[in-house]
């Protein structure tokens, strides 16, 4: 019972769709941030379930770890084999089965990304709004519960996935939900797999969600000297039944380096960036609402966006801040960071982290999603500085502290992987063995992304 042994007859199940080149290996082996590359022993590219529950019984009778691959956006180092063994890419599983309008729900496989469905979806008026940034595998945001710029109204991967279909650790198939909007049958299989990580099974497939496509949509944009006035801004609008769509923060620091990347001309402040869904009169009523509440919080420079492109631009400058920051300092690599807090606690959390990085040898842009009090910091350091890394990591370990401190949890829609794994114990008690009791019960031979989520050993 040997990876090799597995690899061997995998190479027969599957021909030239299992790989050991060294591009596939070396494009295999990273993540997005700073975890130091780790190649899997091979890489497999199945078609259809079948295939996947074939493969996985092979590696359950020779012991070799399965790790499932989507976009590879992550962030904390999931997708990084640490054992060895054969990562599953479902870049070839990226179909849509089946929409059905009139339910608003849809069928797809787990390699179709979220924009590719959106745009399959585009003459149905119908769209699938969970935003994570990066255009993501639709697999893989359902295995790291993943949110992002949308999730204030229209809720997580937690909220949008109805049902899966599951391949277990021994090669069986099972489907976890229904396409039904509500049931009292049984055990929530479907939410315990959303978020594994992989550790629990390989999702084939996945039915989801779907909403009406907005009739108009407004945007503004907003600065504040200070961010316990963004943040009170926020919480009088949130309280007053605005429905906000996206609520969305930067500081100083990031404001520059979009302005840098994306040709805008943001003032060097802390931003809200807002966006409102509805009718026509109801999204220009709502903007025009918050702007009042803004302003009476003392926001300054503010500016609506209507037309399409001017939106675009907007959020595009949004989702690539990461990037944007990255640019602005040549030769750094970054430790990136999420926590998430009760939003009354929000305002302390960001101003103390603040304090906390400006006292440290690095810089730390902070941005969020102030409408759920989920933020995000990102550590820039020289890969090869020691002191500097110490630094980060010495900032990311505080942040989790201080979110536990405030009633919050280490990581909002990054996942645990490999990064967050040391915090488990702070944050859930005799809770986290109950996972680990549950990945015993459907993986005893830890075969399925080992080294993440659970305890150890």
């Amino acid at each position: 019972m040997t990876i090799e042994a597995a690899v061997d007859r995998l190479s027969t199940l599957l021909g030239d769709r299992l790989s050991r080149s060294k591009a596939d290996l070396d494009g295999h082996s990273r993540s997005e941030t700073h975890f130091a590359p780790v190649c899997p022993d091979a890489v497999a590219y199945p078609e259809t379930t079948q295939e996947v529950s074939a493969l996985v019984a092979i590696c359950a009778d020779e012991r070799c770890p399965v790790i499932g691959w989507g976009a590879g956006t992550s962030l904390e180092g999931h997708a990084l084999p640490i054992r060895g063994g054969v990562t599953v890419d479902f870049a070839r599983m990226n179909r849509v089965l089946e929409v059905n309008a009139e339910d608003m729900d849809v069928r797809v496989q787990p390699g179709l990304t979220r924009q590719a469905l959106n745009e399959d979806l585009r003459d149905t008026g119908l769209f699938f709004p969970v935003d994570p940034g990066a255009n993501a595998s639709l697999g893989g945001m359902a295995m790291t519960r993943a949110s992002g710029t949308t999730a204030v109204r229209y809720g997580t991967m937690r909220d949008n996935v109805m049902a899966l279909e599951v391949v277990l650790a021994d090669g069986r198939i099972i489907r976890t939900g229904s396409r039904a909007r509500k049931s009292a049958s049984g055990y929530d299989l479907t939410a315990l797999f959303v978020g594994s990580e992989g550790t629990l099974g390989l999702v084939t497939e996945l039915t989801l969600k779907l909403h009406g496509q907005p009739e108009a949509i407004s945007a503004a944009v907003c600065t504040f000297a200070t961010m316990e006035a963004a943040v009170a801004a926020v919480t009088e609008t949130i309280q007053s039944g605005v429905p906000m769509a996206r609520i969305e923060f930067i500081d100083a620091a990031t404001a520059a380096a979009v302005n840098a990347r994306s040709a805008l001309d943001l003032p060097l402040a802390p931003h809200l960036m807002i966006e409102f869904h509805g009718s026509e009169r109801g999204a220009t009523e709502d903007a025009a609402q918050f702007m009042e509440i803004a302003e009476s919080h003392g926001a300054g420079d503010m500016a609506q966006a209507t037309l399409a492109e001017e939106r675009t631009r907007l959020w595009r400058a949004r989702h690539e801040a990461y990037w944007a920051i990255l640019g602005a300092h040549p030769g750094k690599t970054a430790i990136v960071t999420d926590v998430c807090v009760p939003l009354s606690a929000l305002a302390q959390a960001v101003t103390e982290t603040q304090a906390d990085i400006a006292a440290s040898p690095i810089e730390g842009p902070i941005l969020g999603h102030v409408g759920d009090g989920n933020f995000h910091a990102i550590l820039l350091i020289d890969p090869e500085n020691t002191a500097e890394r110490a630094a980060a990591e010495g900032l990311a370990h505080r942040m989790a502290e201080r979110a536990l401190r405030l009633g919050g949890t280490l990581t909002g829609e990054h996942g645990v992987g490999m990064g967050k794994l040391a915090y488990m114990q702070a944050e859930h008690g005799a809770a986290w063995q109950v996972m680990g009791l549950i990945k015993q019960a459907l993986d005893p031979d830890d075969i399925l992304n080992p080294s993440k989520v659970v305890p150890q050993g």
